[in-house]
């Protein structure tokens, strides 16, 4: 039966059998016949899965922080579509946000922000101007409360 093929067949056929079956030989210390080709593949999945997921939210942020800063033409009817969208993207940032994660980020903020410029100039079909570098530190995009003071926000 499946329960007792080798880890390395399982993984192939039943993958959730074949996790909750490396689990219990870890918990038990039984590094006997453990698949460590494919451990090492899922482990290595999941950091890139979490650093991706990171970005992707502060990617989101950025985003809204420009149409927000930027885009005066649209405040009146976006405002608080965009701040609540901030203030989401954050939370689920905090809930995932280790400290390599936030190493890692800034590491990466330059390349994040160029894409998140990116989408913002399409967004706006490039008629607002916005800053060429990141006028954001990643400890204000982090912030659950901090928004950019600006005209725009001044005048609603």
């Amino acid at each position: 039966m499946l329960s007792n093929a080798p880890l390395e067949t399982l993984y192939q056929t039943d993958y959730v059998l074949w996790l909750e079956k490396t689990i219990d030989q870890l918990r038990h210390r039984d590094l006997d016949g453990l698949d460590l080709d494919h451990l090492l593949e899922e482990l290595d999945d999941l950091g890139r899965e979490q650093k991706n997921a990171v970005v992707s939210l502060l990617d989101q942020v950025i985003r809204h922080l420009l149409l927000l800063s930027h885009w005066q033409a649209e405040v009146p009817r976006n405002r608080t579509h965009w701040q609540g969208e901030i203030y989401n993207f954050r939370v689920q940032l905090g809930d995932r946000l280790t400290q390599t994660l936030y190493n890692y980020l800034e590491v990466r903020l330059d390349d994040i922000y160029k894409r998140s410029l990116k989408a913002v100039q399409i967004k706006t079909d490039h008629q607002v101007s916005f800053p060429m570098t990141c006028p954001y530190s990643l400890d204000q995009l982090l912030d659950i409360d901090w928004l950019p003071e600006t005209k725009a926000l001044d005048h609603y």
